[in-house]
C-alpha cells in the first residue's frame, strides 16, 4: 500500500514539474514555433505602419537611400507643418467627421432594423424582399445612372450625397439577418411577449443588448469605409468647402506634384525642395488619415470578442 502511494505521489510530482517546465518536448517545440509564426505575422503587419510614421519624420533622401529602419534620420516636421498649416486639412477633417458619423449611424440603424425584420419567419414576403436585396449585389446601373439619380433628387453638393447612396450595404444586411436568425432564440421572444413587451420594446431592450458584438462589427466596418471614402465626394461634390479629408489630401498631393513639375525648367533648387516636401507630405497624409481609425479600433475590441447570447436562456 505504501509503495503504491509513493508511486502515485511521484507521478503527481512529475506532472506538476512538467507543467511548470512547459510540458513535453513536443509541446515546447510547438509553443516556440507558434510564437515565432505569430510574432512574424504581427511584425509583418505592424512594421509597415511604424515605418510610415518614422519616414514621415525623416529626410526623404535618407528614406530613399534605405537608411531609415527603426529611427528617424534627419528629423524634420516640414511635412506635418505643411499639412496642418493648411486650413483645407482642418476643414476636411471636420467634414469627414460629419459624413462618417452620420453615414455610420444611419447605415447601422437601417441594417439592424432590416436584418432583424428579415430574420423573422412571420414577416410576410420576407423571401421576396431578400431576393430584391440580393439582385443589387449582382446588377448595378453604373456611375452615370447613379449620378443622375442623385442629381434628380437634389442631393448634389449636400451632406446627404455622402450619406444616402451607400446607406445600406446588402452584404452586411445579410450578415445581420443571419446573426439574428441564429443568435436570438424564439423562446426569448415568447418570454418577452408573455411579459407584455411590445415588438419595439423587445427589439431595443432585448435584441440590441444581445447583439452588441454585431453592432460593434457593423460600426467598425462602416467607420472605416466612410472615413476612407472619397470617390462619391469626387463625383457629387464641387464645393471645396464640403470636401472630406481624403479628397483634400488627394488634391494637396496632386497640386504638390504639379507645382514641382512646373518648376523643373525654371529652378532646379526649387524643384528639389518641392520634391522633398512632396515626399514628406505623402507620408504625413497616411499618418493623418489613418490615426483616427487607429484610435477608435481598440475601443471596439471588447465587444468583438464577447459572446452574443451567453446566458440568454437559463434552464
Amino acid at each position: 500500500m505504501g509503495s503504491t502511494v509513493q508511486v502515485t505521489a511521484r507521478r503527481v510530482i512529475g506532472v506538476r514539474r512538467r507543467g511548470r517546465t512547459g510540458g513535453s518536448l513536443g509541446d515546447r517545440v510547438y509553443t516556440v514555433v507558434a510564437a515565432g509564426v505569430l510574432g512574424a505575422a504581427v511584425l509583418a503587419i505592424v512594421y509597415p505602419l511604424y515605418f510610415i510614421v518614422v519616414a514621415s519624420f525623416s529626410e526623404p533622401d535618407a528614406v530613399n537611400d534605405g537608411r531609415v529602419w527603426a529611427w528617424p534620420e534627419g528629423f524634420t516636421l516640414d511635412g506635418y507643418e505643411r499639412l496642418l498649416g493648411d486650413a483645407r486639412v482642418w476643414r476636411g477633417i471636420g467634414n469627414s467627421l460629419l459624413y462618417t458619423s452620420l453615414a455610420t449611424a444611419l447605415s447601422v440603424a437601417l441594417i439592424l432594423s432590416a436584418g432583424y425584420a428579415l430574420s423573422r419567419k412571420d414577416l410576410p414576403g420576407r423571401n421576396l424582399i431578400t431576393a430584391l436585396f440580393l439582385i443589387t449585389l449582382f446588377f448595378d446601373g453604373g456611375m452615370v445612372p447613379r449620378y443622375l439619380v442623385v442629381k434628380d433628387l437634389g442631393l448634389l453638393n449636400t451632406v446627404w450625397a455622402m450619406v444616402l447612396p451607400n446607406a445600406v450595404a446588402v452584404w452586411n444586411l445579410l450578415i445581420a439577418r443571419t446573426y439574428f436568425r441564429s443568435a436570438i432564440p424564439g423562446e426569448v421572444r415568447e418570454a418577452a411577449q408573455l411579459d407584455g413587451a411590445s415588438e419595439l420594446r423587445f427589439f431595443f431592450q432585448v435584441v440590441l443588448p444581445l447583439a452588441k458584438p454585431l453592432v460593434a462589427v457593423l460600426v467598425l466596418i462602416h467607420l472605416v469605409w466612410n472615413w476612407n471614402a472619397f470617390f462619391d465626394a469626387l463625383i457629387f461634390l464641387t464645393d471645396e468647402s464640403k470636401f472630406p479629408l481624403q479628397l483634400v489630401l488627394r488634391n494637396i498631393l496632386v497640386q504638390s506634384e504639379l507645382s514641382a513639375t512646373g518648376n523643373l525648367s525654371s529652378d532646379l533648387a526649387s524643384y528639389a525642395e518641392q520634391q522633398r516636401v512632396g515626399e514628406l507630405v505623402k507620408y504625413g497624409m497616411i499618418v493623418v488619415s489613418t490615426l483616427p481609425l487607429l484610435i477608435v479600433s481598440p475601443f471596439a475590441q471588447k465587444y468583438l470578442n464577447r459572446g452574443g447570447v451567453a446566458g440568454a436562456l437559463k434552464g
